[in-house]
């Protein structure tokens, strides 16, 4: 197995397109190999759990982050497609506070590489999505914070058009998520 791999805007994030053979029956792909994927992206992580999400369209999920246990995240669709998107909150990132995003569909493979130090969210353009993925800490629930999907100062693009709808549907959590620049002012160092 080989990933072809798609450069994103900002240089950590990678999207990864496994190699997919299929026929009459339909397709086989080998969807994770920890070796391969470390000669693709040059990180070394362990992934230790492994998470699955349905949503039906038009529910965005995000942004998600984790505060001193940051996660990677090897992010999937098995049925569906969302817009999957990452905003870089590393402090030393030269991308600090830049957003990048990439369509994930059942029909089209790809997965998102999110390294940890990144918020992480997803909106279903299909009439629902199975969401999957692996990630490199364990969610610890008091630890989680989310930025609002909304942020003016992050100007996300996100395709509400395509929805006909001026608003996601949300969880509380995020329908209360903060701000990017209190989010800057808590996190100077």
């Amino acid at each position: 197995m080989a990933y072809q791999i798609i450069a994103t805007n900002i240089p950590d994030v990678l999207v990864l397109k496994p190699q997919l053979f299929g026929d009459a029956r339909g397709f086989f792909m080998e969807s994770f190999n920890q070796r391969e994927f470390e000669k693709a992206t040059g990180a070394k992580y362990s992934f230790i759990q492994d998470n699955h999400s349905r949503s039906v369209r038009g529910v965005l999920r995000g942004l998600h982050f984790q505060v001193e246990k940051p996660q990677g995240k090897l992010v999937r669709v098995a049925a569906g497609e969302v817009l999957d998107v990452v905003v870089d909150l590393r402090t030393n990132s030269p991308a600090r506070g830049q957003w990048t995003a990439q369509r994930l569909s059942v029909e089209n493979q790809l997965q998102m590489w999110v390294p940890p130090g990144f918020a992480h969210g997803f909106l279903v353009l299909s009439e629902s999505a199975d969401f999957l993925y692996k990630t490199t800490e364990y969610w610890h629930p008091e630890l989680e914070r989310s930025l609002a999907w909304n942020d003016p100062d992050l100007n996300i693009a996100w395709p509400l058009e395509e929805l006909n709808t001026p608003q996601p549907i949300l969880a509380t959590k995020d329908a209360q998520a903060g701000s990017w620049a209190d989010y800057v002012k808590n996190n100077q160092k």
